[in-house]
């Protein structure tokens, strides 16, 4: 099932998302679906496995599988094994699968790494966020910078050749240089993945709240901005390729599989609380709460809180703005009949906001920067 990256496989294929929502403890800025409420594990396990089975024949094959959460990595090896065993025989995996299980530092162990591998687990998803000690802290995170560097050496050590490592920046304090030396630390250990999320304050959060009260300050948008830039950079000057906004691959067939499908529309099943899934222009997602997700399923129903169809101008709206964040481009296909789009095209081209290569519009890092607002230009 060992299986490196993206380079041979049918990007058509369905994925399959399975939502983790437990945690130790409640990050400031998380506003994910999570809880840290353990003892509600089993039900949810019942639970997943009989969504899994609801879904059986509307969805045949998959070459993902994508395990997120919360954190993945709390979760017994058994019972790990009990969600892939079931999918596995309920539905086609593709011999080539891409099987990522996202993972707190502090839960690997090269015990854990064996079952994994054993699971058919051949991707990793690592939340270091830093290796600075004190953000680390002012992050409320439960490992340290030395756990990050060990369970980075146990996982090279256990063979996975398929490394991910999630970084944050943007936030209170943090500086220009602290910020390259974890970039710097992070490439030590030449992962084939790197995600360098920016700071967010949602309302409700820890943090968000704070925010509200002047009880932390954010980074001004120049300082924002000079951050994005500056990990740009420095990642494609050591041979990282910038994707997607927030995501770098240290080559196309390093690029996550699973991801893809989403910013490509690509039909994708989603299971658990929380959990969104797309097919034949439909999209759906589950309510949030634990318990009623596991009391809805203990009676046969699928857990869905809403649905909406997508109308064909919907789509191509939804590709416009998922495209301006890749480097997949747009298709100008989607944009020739809207008003003064050649304009347009010429007027961001020129202000270095996007390239015409291969007959797609590109967005260039700059362009990344102003991504969600590239559609609305050509909204007319």
């Amino acid at each position: 099932m060992e299986n490196k990256g993206s380079k041979h496989f049918n990007g058509n294929i369905p994925g399959l998302y399975i939502h983790v929502p437990f945690c130790l403890s409640k990050c400031p800025y998380c506003d994910f679906c999570s809880i840290t409420s353990l003892s509600l594990i089993p039900y949810w396990l019942e639970g997943v496995l009989e969504e899994l089975h609801i879904y059986k024949d509307r969805f045949s094959t998959f070459d993902t599988l994508y395990m997120g959460g919360g954190t993945p990595s709390l979760l017994k090896p058994k019972q790990l094994s009990a969600i892939i065993d079931f999918a596995a025989r309920n539905f086609e995996f593709s011999t080539e699968i891409e099987i990522t299980i996202e993972a707190n530092p502090d839960d690997v162990t090269p015990e854990r790494l064996k079952c994994y591998r054993d699971a058919g687990i051949n991707r990793i998803s690592l939340g270091a966020q830093s290796f600075d000690d004190r953000e680390l802290e002012y992050l409320k995170r439960r490992h340290t910078a030395r756990q990050t560097e060990k369970a980075l050496e146990c996982i090279r050590a256990a063979g996975f050749g398929n490394v991910g490592i999630d970084l944050m920046y943007g936030f209170e304090g943090q500086t220009e240089e602290a910020w390259i030396g974890t970039m710097k630390k992070a490439l030590d250990f030449r992962p084939e993945h790197l995600s360098c999320y920016q700071m967010t304050y949602s309302p409700g959060t820890p943090f968000g709240n704070m925010l509200a009260q002047g009880r932390i300050t954010r980074m001004g948008e120049e300082e924002e901005r000079a951050f994005f830039l500056l990990a740009s950079r420095f990642l494609e000057e050591h041979g990282y390729i910038h994707y997607e906004v927030s995501n770098f691959a240290g080559g196309e067939e390093y690029v996550s599989r699973h991801n893809r499908k989403y910013w490509r529309h690509v039909p994708y099943l989603g299971i658990g609380p929380g959990a969104h899934s797309f097919h034949e222009g439909r999209r759906w997602w589950n309510i949030e709460s634990v318990e009623e997700y596991c009391r809805i399923l203990s009676n046969g129903y699928p857990p869905v809180e809403e649905s909406e169809t997508l109308s064909k101008e919907q789509e191509d709206l939804e590709m416009l703005y998922l495209g301006f964040r890749t480097m997949d481009g747009v298709d100008p296909g989607l944009v020739d009949k809207r008003h003064q789009s050649k304009k347009i095209i010429g007027e961001l081209t020129a202000s270095g906001l996007v390239k015409v290569d291969a007959g797609r519009i590109i967005p260039t890092p700059e362009g990344f920067l102003v991504a969600d607002g590239l559609p609305l230009l050509f909204s007319n």
